[in-house]
């Protein structure tokens, strides 16, 4: 019984992404491909291509025009994205992975939606963007942090998950540190948003076929294809400086 509402409850993100599509699916038809000045700006990779990036933001646009219109701050936004993806961890640890992958997405699209409803009202601001970086970390670390208490029974699991969070982190620090430097941060694979998207996706598939595989295939791309990334930003960043 556990397992069918755990199940049911993934079907809520999945029903979600199913509509976003099919609206803009009709909206392509229409009108063709919509455009974000932002995806233009940081681009698409093999991962996670610009035209899913560019639809969900589309789809995010009449929330956070309702958002600006109810007076919601950016910070609101960023404070709730914490408690959720805090929420999210606790779930995975308990092996709940339709609630994680829930509370997950909510975080994941609380912390898109921040920034655009920053841009929007022109509240945007240095300590904004600090306490943003800090939650995109303490929700990343809680997701995976969550797997590995359920996977705690299992050494070679932990060490995957482990080394997925090894991951996150480096490929985050690469693009701080090049900040630091005053060098341009090298694009690649593996940034937040394709992160999430993977290790999402992974809970939600997970939890609907009763089988934790999905998650843990999740966990090795993000593992694999994320520590790559983060090497080679580091070298590109060296190079960089000479």
């Amino acid at each position: 019984m556990k397992l069918a509402h755990d199940a049911a409850i993934a079907c809520f993100p999945a029903a979600a992404c199913a509509v976003a599509t099919l609206a803009y699916g009709v909206r392509y038809v229409r009108r063709g491909a919509a455009r974000s000045a932002r995806v233009e700006r940081i681009g698409g990779t093999a991962l996670l291509g610009s035209g899913v990036m560019t639809g969900t933001y589309w789809a995010l646009d009449p929330v956070v025009r309702a958002l600006v219109g109810l007076g919601i701050t950016p910070n609101a936004l960023t404070w709730s994205s914490l408690v959720l993806g805090l929420g999210a961890g606790v779930a995975l640890g308990g092996g709940m992975f339709g609630l994680g992958c829930l509370l997950a997405a909510c975080s994941t699209i609380g912390d898109l939606l921040d920034g655009q409803v920053a841009r929007a009202t022109g509240r945007g601001s240095q300590r904004g963007e600090l306490l943003d970086a800090a939650v995109d970390r303490y929700t990343e670390l809680a997701f995976v942090g969550g797997l590995v208490v359920y996977l705690r029974d299992s050494l070679p699991l932990v060490v995957l998950a482990l080394a997925a969070l090894q991951a996150c982190v480096m490929v985050s620090y690469a693009s701080a540190k090049a900040e630091a430097l005053q060098v341009a941060p090298p694009r690649g694979l593996m940034r937040r948003h394709e992160r999430a998207t993977y290790l999402i996706v992974g809970a939600g598939v997970a939890s609907l076929i009763g089988d934790p595989w999905p998650e843990l295939i999740a966990l090795g791309i993000v593992a694999t294809a994320g520590n790559a990334a983060a090497i080679l930003r580091l070298v590109r960043i060296s190079r960089a400086l000479g």
